[in-house]
């Protein structure tokens, strides 16, 4: 796909913890959204490494996410509208993903792919 933006798929598979949408990230050398990825669960380095990048947006959004009221302003002064928007629509779906993995459904699904993870292919 030579751009349908896949990387931005990517970065949302990787947020919620799949590792091959992380490693697509870096294999294609995405590097400023796999240090966002990493970034919104607080991961001080990848932050540096966006700021070192001069990439101030995402290290924005990823602050956003992490529930930083002061880089919202900055990036809707900015006109950035639209990092702002897709900050809260990732941290929505963290929200989602963390209640249904909450719910008794979810915790049965989680301890089966754990009894998965350590299954000898």
């Amino acid at each position: 796909m030579n751009n349908g933006y896949k990387e931005l798929i990517a970065v949302l598979d990787a947020v919620r913890d799949d590792k091959k949408a992380f490693q697509y990230l870096m294999n294609n050398k995405h590097y400023e959204l796999a240090a966002f990825v990493n970034a919104i669960w607080e991961d001080s380095k990848a932050f540096k490494f966006l700021m070192d990048r001069k990439a101030v947006d995402w290290a924005a959004s990823a602050n956003i996410i992490n529930g930083d009221e002061k880089a919202e302003a900055v990036l809707k002064r900015a006109g950035k509208t639209h990092f702002v928007l897709m900050a809260h629509a990732i941290q929505e779906r963290i929200r989602e993903d963390g209640d249904r993995n909450m719910s008794p459904m979810g915790v049965f699904k989680n301890m089966l792919n754990f009894k998965k993870a350590f299954d000898k292919e």
